[in-house]
């Protein structure tokens, strides 16, 4: 996990709406996205999460490329939840609130029963994996595990009050500025 740390050590600080945000690759596409940053994670998230799954889920658009990537290893298949209601038969809405923002999104292709990895790119206020969390219960799924690849802490984290827990590859806080990591390892 070198490349990751480094990468965050690295990482511009912006400050939008009172909150501080770093900027990353894996979750804002700036700077570029090296292969060997890529391909680090992946290996990491293949080692820590539960694969015994039917299908990957993860939220636009940033989780996507992290997903691919997931699901081009494993052969699992990706169900990308998206911000646009499509009116297919099945499609389950949920409200996703989180630090900085408010949006509607769309989840198709789950069925009662599919056992899911969910996976994201940043765990902040937890905002989005609470919401994708509670739509797959409201499916009937079985969320096999939760991964994000960054855990930024220092401040509430709606997914605990959820009966779900997520492992992060590192957590981090932003402190005067700067990035500081928390814990190399994440959570198990």
């Amino acid at each position: 996990m070198d490349r990751l740390r480094q990468s965050l050590l690295d990482a511009p600080i912006i400050e939008k709406d009172g909150y501080h945000y770093f900027v990353h690759p894996i979750s804002d596409g700036v700077p570029m996205l090296r292969p060997e940053l890529l391909r680090e994670i992946v290996i990491s998230i293949i080692r820590k999460a539960d694969l015994d799954v039917d299908k990957i889920v993860t939220p636009a658009a940033m989780g996507i490329h992290i997903s691919t990537a997931v699901s081009l290893m494993t052969d699992i298949p990706l169900v990308v939840v998206r911000k646009r209601k499509y009116g297919l038969e099945g499609e389950v809405p949920l409200s996703q609130v989180t630090g900085y923002s408010e949006s509607e999104m769309y989840i198709n292709d789950v069925e009662p029963g599919d056992r899911v990895l969910v996976l994201d790119d940043v765990l902040s206020t937890g905002g989005t994996l609470t919401a994708i969390t509670g739509a797959l219960d409201e499916i009937g799924a079985e969320i096999a595990d939760v991964v994000a690849v960054i855990k930024k802490v220092g401040g509430e984290n709606e997914l605990e009050t959820t009966a779900y827990e997520a492992k992060t590859l590192i957590n981090v806080d932003v402190v005067d500025g700067e990035v500081v990591v928390v814990d190399e390892d994440g959570d198990d």
